[in-house]
């Protein structure tokens, strides 16, 4: 958030707190759950934009509702002939599909199908805010509609999301759970967030509790039961975690955590790359389709034996 809306908003809660710290709570988490802009926000932006038009014009768009609102997912089929798994990928926040446009380009080749999510507030979904719990309703609703996935690819938010459901941690949304989970410069979990944003704005101990407060309002679980690492240590399916060391927007103690999370999680360190470029460098996307291709060749060769 720019220094100068900080400086607006701080001694706003900070009135609002001294009458009620559970209203205070409340209008917090309304301003932490606004997104960005969709316009982009640089002559580079604007430029990846245009060039992903040729790949997304090879989608189609795809209406899906859950509780409390609806999104567009962005569905690429198959290739004629191909094989390959269907990928659900997800972007990050402040993203949309189309900047990761590069990635979808190299899993069509390998033969997948390719489910590209819009969160709400992003892209081409309607809305100016997001939750944790709406995105993990959002991956249900997509699961529905698609019948599942084999694989998750997340990007960022979209990781962490992925990840949460997996671990149906919205009480009333059953485990989404792939065959393969890939996880690329993704937060561990979510309570340093609302800790480093509660100290931004300088919230009182009452006014932070209710702040945090609204994340089991919404899903039934506390803010810390959003808990990415521990989840996937437990699920003993494949992960693949993707970070780069100079990313300074997630903190690669996060790729860490995942590396201690259990013996199914492997972390691939794509230094470099930072927390954007990441998504669209050659070795990683490489790495993730040599990922998705590990088990089949075994497979296939038990299935003909």
């Amino acid at each position: 958030m720019a220094s100068l809306g900080v400086k607006v908003i701080r001694p706003a809660l900070k009135a609002v707190s001294a009458v009620s710290a559970e209203a205070a709570g409340r209008l917090a988490f309304r301003i932490f759950c606004l997104t960005p802009s969709r316009k982009p926000k640089s002559a580079k932006e604007a430029a990846l934009l245009k060039a992903a038009v040729s790949t997304m014009e090879r989608s189609q768009k795809v209406t899906l509702s859950f509780a409390g609102g609806w999104f567009v997912a962005h569905h690429f089929p198959r290739r004629p002939g191909a094989e390959g798994p269907r990928i659900l990928l997800a972007h990050g926040w402040g993203s949309r599909s189309d900047y990761l446009a590069t990635l979808i380009d190299g899993l069509l080749a390998a033969g997948a199908e390719v489910v590209a999510l819009d969160w709400p507030g992003h892209g081409a979904s309607p809305g100016r805010s997001l939750t944790m719990p709406q995105a993990v309703r959002a991956i249900d609703a997509a699961w529905r509609h698609f019948d599942g996935f084999d694989v998750a690819i997340g990007h960022s938010f979209g990781g962490a999301s992925l990840a949460c459901a997996a671990g149906a941690v919205v009480c009333d949304v059953p485990a989404r759970v792939p065959g393969k989970l890939v996880l690329i410069g993704a937060p561990s979990e979510m309570t340093w967030l609302f800790k480093g944003f509660g100290k931004m704005m300088a919230l009182a101990p009452a006014a932070q509790a209710a702040f945090e407060g609204m994340v089991e309002r919404l899903s039934g679980r506390p803010v810390d039961g959003f808990d990415a690492a521990r989840i996937l240590g437990m699920l003993r399916r494949p992960v693949l975690v993707i970070h780069a060391e100079d990313d300074k927007e997630v903190s690669a103690s996060h790729a860490r955590r995942y590396d201690t999370a259990g013996p199914n999680v492997e972390l691939y360190w794509a230094n470099g790359f930072g927390h954007r470029r990441i998504v669209s460098a050659e070795p990683v996307i490489d790495r993730i389709k040599s990922f998705l291709g590990e088990g089949r060749k075994a497979a296939h060769l038990r299935r003909i034996a």
